[in-house]
């Protein structure tokens, strides 16, 4: 079995997140490239990119906190809400104090309605929204609840804004920036943004694709548990190894039947399986993995 796990990969603003997946599926040929959380062209910095049998923990990669910081211009509208569309200013804006900024940041930290760019990825009606809205169709986005653990003001100097964000999966930071400006009754544009970690993947850690090579691809793998640290850890015997392998329960006294996800491991400490409670004192796997 080819080695498989995660890379945690530097993306360069201009390059789309399929263009990275492209430099390492033609490297690390006949094997499953996959990546999570898409970052926009103008955007960089930390993709989680998934290869082999790991692209089936991706949904855990998903779930875990991501840090921004974004930077936005006040005073403008772009009907995409970043630099990469027409960009207006507008006529006599009002100039928020440092202070009213940061006030207004309280109303947007914690679970908050947000409705999403029409120049995005979402489905509508099974058609992407930013082609319809590229052909001047109607696009009508309802808001939907996203997390925004923290949002804080790192740099205020009219009309440049720099804004440092720990959110949940499924937030548009280029939205937040339109609310954020809206609700002190200006507008903005995102103009740069940087993804600084998702989960336990920092940007201090990642490497640029393009030093990423046929030589040294195994040497920046990241074992399959790193996207499943959150999860408790089970170790499993020899023999239970094998009975997982097989798709058959093992026993586990004092396991309820409401019990949630584990990841169990080998005596090697390696990824074996996702086990969840099928009963009460026993344990089945949802997701086997092989092992070196």
């Amino acid at each position: 079995m080819p080695p498989y796990g995660f890379l945690n990969l530097h993306k360069p603003s201009g390059m789309t997140s399929r263009q990275v997946v492209n430099v390492v599926q033609r490297l690390i040929r006949r094997t499953k490239v996959g990546h999570a959380g898409t970052l926009d062209p103008l955007a960089g910095g930390v993709l989680v990119v998934s290869l082999g049998p790991a692209t089936r923990l991706i949904e855990y990669v998903q779930r875990m906190p991501k840090c921004y910081t974004g930077t936005f211009l006040l005073g403008r509208h772009s009907p995409t809400e970043d630099v990469e569309g027409k960009v207006t200013e507008l006529e006599d804006p009002p100039v928020p104090t440092r202070e009213r900024m940061i006030a207004a940041t309280k109303q947007f930290t914690g679970e908050i309605e947000q409705r999403p760019p029409i120049f995005s990825a979402l489905k509508v009606a099974g058609r992407r929204a930013y082609r319809m809205a590229r052909r001047g169709e109607k696009v009508e986005l309802k808001p939907r609840p996203v997390t925004i653990r923290q949002l804080r003001v790192v740099a205020y100097d009219y009309p440049a804004l720099t804004l440092e964000i720990e959110c949940g999966s499924g937030t548009y930071i280029r939205s937040l920036g339109r609310d954020l400006a809206e609700s002190l009754g200006t507008a903005a544009v995102m103009s740069a943004l940087v993804r600084t970690s998702i989960g336990q993947f920092p940007l201090e850690e990642a490497v640029y694709p393009s030093r990423v090579t046929r030589d040294n691809w195994t040497d920046l793998l990241l074992p399959p548990l790193r996207a499943v640290e959150s999860l408790p850890r089970i170790e499993l015997s020899a023999e239970e190894v094998v009975e997982i392998g097989h798709g058959r329960n093992i026993s586990r006294p004092g396991i309820s039947s409401e019990t949630g996800e584990f990841a169990a491991t080998d005596s090697a400490g390696q990824l074996v399986a996702i086990l969840v409670s099928r009963r009460a004192g026993e344990l089945g796997p949802v997701k086997n993995f092989p092992r070196s």
